[in-house]
């Protein structure tokens, strides 16, 4: 329960906020914001403990004391606030006034970059997902690509990610005709590249880079609150209520991936990393299809935490198995 302390307590103080600023109705607005949110990014808890598996406990500190201010204020006002400054010219205090005063008119300047917002997304958790797929795993969950010769002899090639990840986005620009959309799916392949060449640079005995896996990290969680941020309009369009309830489902994710290292979840329940990465996959291809199409929020949230429910479901199982097998050894 420590480790969900500081959520609920920011949660409490978020509800309070809302319902000074509109009752209960607020109050309610923000409970689905929290459950949109953590909805959205469950799996990016599960990613999030296999990084801090690897790093210092100084940085796995830092994580989540750094990161409440960042992901809160960060990634869900500043970060869309200055998305929307860069697409109108704007600076920072109008587009905070546009915001406050004119809710639809920011709410369409925010949605009128979402197609290069989910190029740049779609490519970095494209590109995790490739970098999960085809690196050499002691444990396999779908056997039949996992194991396969075919998938096995590909993982040899080398820089397979990144071939894939430039083909994807070759077809991309083909598809779209659209040099933003072009320019922000490779700016996405090229973060994600540039911090694992960090990482490889400055890691030591296995143990991750603290900054680089911290920038890493923040990246990601940046990429996962894209579809919330703009998903989160169909709900409120008042930003600060946005704010509240996205930031406060951050923090809880956040407080989910401590509770993931320090119970060793990941180690517990085998197939746990393969779904959360797979739902990673689902992801990346659903923010590059909605480039093109409209495909609701519902859709993404619901695949995601049913590929973890799937996941958690069969390593127990496999668990249970095991158990067995080594009592009727005993026995």
């Amino acid at each position: 329960m420590n480790y969900f302390l500081t959520s609920f307590i920011l949660m409490i103080i978020g509800l309070g906020i809302a319902f000074f600023l509109g009752g209960f109705a607020f109050v309610y607005i923000v409970f689905l914001l929290i459950i949109l949110e953590v909805s959205l990014s469950f799996d990016n808890a599960v990613v999030n403990a296999k990084v801090l598996n690897k790093m210092d406990p100084v940085w796995q500190k830092r994580f989540i004391y750094l990161g409440i201010p960042i992901a809160v204020f960060g990634m869900r006002l500043v970060f869309p606030l200055a998305i929307v400054a860069i697409a109108t010219g704007m600076n920072m205090l109008e587009t905070l006034n546009m915001s406050l005063n004119n809710p639809s008119a920011y709410e369409d300047a925010l949605k009128s970059t979402e197609k290069n917002i989910f190029a740049f997304g779609g490519a970095f958790l494209l590109m995790v997902f490739l970098d999960f797929f085809f690196e050499t795993k002691e444990i396999a969950w779908v056997k039949i690509l996992e194991s396969s010769r075919f998938i096995k002899k590909v993982s040899l090639v080398s820089n397979i990610e990144l071939i894939i990840a430039i083909s994807v986005g070759i077809f991309l620009g083909h598809l779209t005709q659209d040099f933003g959309v072009l320019l922000a799916y490779f700016y996405g392949a090229l973060l994600h590249t540039l911090l694992g060449m960090i990482d490889d640079l400055f890691s030591t005995q296995n143990v991750k880079n603290g900054l680089a896996g911290f920038l890493y990290l923040e990246v990601l969680d940046a990429s996962f609150s894209f579809d919330g941020v703009i998903g989160a309009f169909a709900i409120s369009s008042n930003i600060f209520i946005i704010m509240i309830g996205l930031g406060v489902g951050a923090m809880f994710v956040r407080s989910l991936t401590l509770y993931f290292v320090a119970h060793k979840t990941l180690s517990n329940f085998r197939y746990l990393e393969h779904g959360a990465h797979y739902a990673i996959g689902i992801l990346a291809i659903i923010m590059l299809a909605k480039i093109t199409l409209h495909i609701s929020e519902l859709v993404t949230g619901t695949i995601g935490i049913g590929l973890i429910i799937l996941a958690f479901a069969h390593s127990v199982w496999e668990n249970r198995k095991e158990e067995i097998a080594s009592k009727a050894k005993r026995g």
